[in-house]
């Protein structure tokens, strides 16, 4: 394709990209409608992708425009150079002209005279012999020979130097106009390539702030769970559902690794370290990236008795070595080393949370659990042999975050919350390599919690437990399907079993089926069987595979527990970012 019929192609393309900026609509998300939100996150992402795929193609042409603007100038400067040259040589060329051009006229001039006064008889008589006569006659013919080769030359350059000029002129016109045509389409590549980065970015920014909201308002339904942060807030009640017969024959439950929030110090992570016989400084810096401790650090803590910081009415004051000894987070049975690395981080955490006892803490999970009573035992030698001492990372003493379980993975703050931190990490918590589920299960450390691999919520009609029947499990399928063709349906997908009042009208499952049906698409009416794939390194599941109906069909790992999230029945609930799914 001609090099200016691409650029009127790409003309037309980026003039497109320029229409999807004009006209970008402008969206409404009402606060609890997760459907909707899900949908703005999903028409924005293909927005993005159109927007990418339309840059990329426009960035590619740019970058070869951009060779070849620079090739082109690279030949322009050349050839004004070689145009100056010829100027140049045209003026000491138009200089020496008309100095031979005078030689030439005088020399025209005398022969002319000679030419009247010339007698062939005087030159016979005045030569004094014939080859005299002879030599005189061949110089004369020479001269005039001579003469004519210059006036012939004189002609041709006078010709070459009025054809050079005009070329030269020309050139500089053409070459003037090119250079100018060059930088002009590169200014309008450069400009739309900007506006669709710009547009592209709007986008990301938009997508990332209804993700947030979509995961805040899961997270607010997952909290009827009452799943705990940390072991302090009571004993975990996480139950094994498979060994509970749901009544409805065969079925499917989708059982998650651990439970919120995953960063930090793995409470019963350290239980297994500790019990492989890691030390607490193995056992800390195995979770944290920290410098080094800081001993002998003292200060006054309050506490309140609100759910946050610096909230409701303080109900104790002392020391922090008195305060460390009422915390209430792992048992006492447990071995030594995991009290200590516990009791380092709690240390390291309260003193970073109140800026060293400027602000007041809560007594419960919401910060760390707090008893008025020291708890005594080995908790009591743990806090002893750790007086004082935190961790200490770039000259700060960090936040030393703890959870229960992190089911076999850790991860930063910025993953799980809003702020990344350089001292938390991302983690693979096991004994060894892990290339499947049943590896995870053998060799992660905290493989001994009960909520290490649990379904999450449960249905009292079927057993207190969390499976699904396979129609069920069909449905949600079905309703990812049928977002994936219109997006807008969103308002519809909610829970059948509950009143939304936050919805439009809920779909049930055969007005699903019949709205698949109607825009030509098959749907599951049972599933046979699901399989999981999943990132083993970082610990996400990456794609569910769900089988039935001699059909097939994939889902990103996110895509599938979102709409779980928003259309299993009852609390049911996948709560982490690597899930499995059983089947009985």
């Amino acid at each position: 394709m001609p090099f200016f019929r691409k650029l009127s192609f790409f003309v037309f393309f980026t003039a497109l990209v320029a229409g999807i900026l004009m006209f970008k609509p402008l969206f409404y998300v009402s606060a609890d409608e997760i459907g909707d939100i899900q949908n703005e996150i999903e028409k924005l992402s293909k927005d993005l992708e159109a927007s990418v795929n339309a840059t990329t193609p426009l960035e590619k042409e740019l970058k070869s425009l951009e060779a070849r603007i620079n090739s082109a100038k690279a030949g322009i400067a050349k050839a004004k150079n070689e145009a100056a040259a010829l100027a140049v040589s045209i003026g000491e060329r138009e200089e020496a002209l008309v100095y031979h051009y005078q030689i030439f006229s005088n020399r025209v001039a005398e022969s002319y005279k000679r030419g009247r006064t010339f007698n062939p008889l005087s030159l016979f008589l005045s030569s004094q012999s014939a080859n005299q006569l002879t030599k005189d006659l061949a110089y004369q013919e020479s001269a005039r020979a001579q003469d004519d080769r210059l006036i012939r030359s004189l002609s041709e350059e006078i010709n070459k130097l009025n054809e050079d000029k005009q070329k030269l002129e020309s050139d500089q016109v053409r070459l003037a106009a090119l250079s100018e045509q060059l930088d002009e389409q590169a200014d309008f590549f450069k400009g739309e390539v900007v506006k669709a980065k710009s547009y592209q970015s709007e986008l990301s920014s938009e997508i990332a702030q209804l993700s947030t909201k979509l995961q805040q308002i899961i997270s607010g339904r997952q909290a009827s769970l009452n799943l705990p942060s940390s072991l302090g807030a009571g004993a975990l009640v996480c139950v094994d559902d498979r060994k509970i017969d749901p009544g409805f024959g065969s079925g499917f439950a989708f059982f998650t690794y651990g439970i919120p929030h995953r960063v930090g110090l793995n409470q019963y992570g350290a239980y297994g370290r500790a019990k492989a016989g890691q030390t607490y400084d193995q056992i800390l810096r195995a979770y944290f990236n920290f410098n080094e401790y800081r001993d002998g650090v003292s200060a006054t803590i309050k506490v309140n008795d609100s759910n946050a910081m610096n909230k409701g009415n303080i109900i104790w004051t002392g020391s922090l070595e008195d305060y460390m000894k009422r915390i209430y987070e792992v048992p006492g049975s447990w071995p030594s080393e995991a009290l200590k690395a516990q009791a380092i981080a709690a240390r390291s955490y309260v003193l970073a949370l109140t800026n060293n006892g400027d602000s007041s803490i809560c007594a419960n999970q919401y910060c760390q659990v707090f008893k008025t009573d020291p708890k005594g035992g080995d908790w009591d030698n743990a806090v002893s042999d750790t007086s004082g001492k935190v961790m200490v990372a770039d000259g700060q003493i960090i936040k030393g975050w703890f959870a229960s379980t992190s089911g076999g993975y850790t991860f930063n703050s910025g993953d799980v919350w809003s702020s990344s931190t350089s001292y938390t990490k991302r983690l693979r918590d096991t004994s060894g390599d892990v290339n499947s589920f049943s590896d995870l299960n053998e060799k992660s450390y905290d493989k001994d919690s009960p909520c290490f691999y649990s379904a999450q919520g449960y249905r009292s009609q079927h057993g207190n437990s969390a499976w699904l029947k396979p129609s069920e499990v069909a449905d949600i399928a079905n309703v990812i399907l049928l977002a994936r063709a219109d997006n807008s349906l969103g308002d519809h997908f909610c829970q059948t079993d509950k009143n939304n009042s936050n919805c439009g009208e809920t779909w049930n499952e055969e007005k699903v089926k019949n709205e698949l049906s109607n825009r030509g698409m098959s749907y599951f009416s049972n599933v046979s069987s699901i399989s999981i794939s999943a990132d083993f390194s970082i610990g996400r599941t990456t794609t569910v595979t769900v089988n039935g109906d001699g059909k097939s069909e994939n889902f990103p790992g996110n895509e599938f527990k979102d709409w779980f999230n928003l259309r299993a029945p009852a609390n049911i609930q996948i709560v982490g970012p690597l899930f499995n799914a059983e089947n009985r």
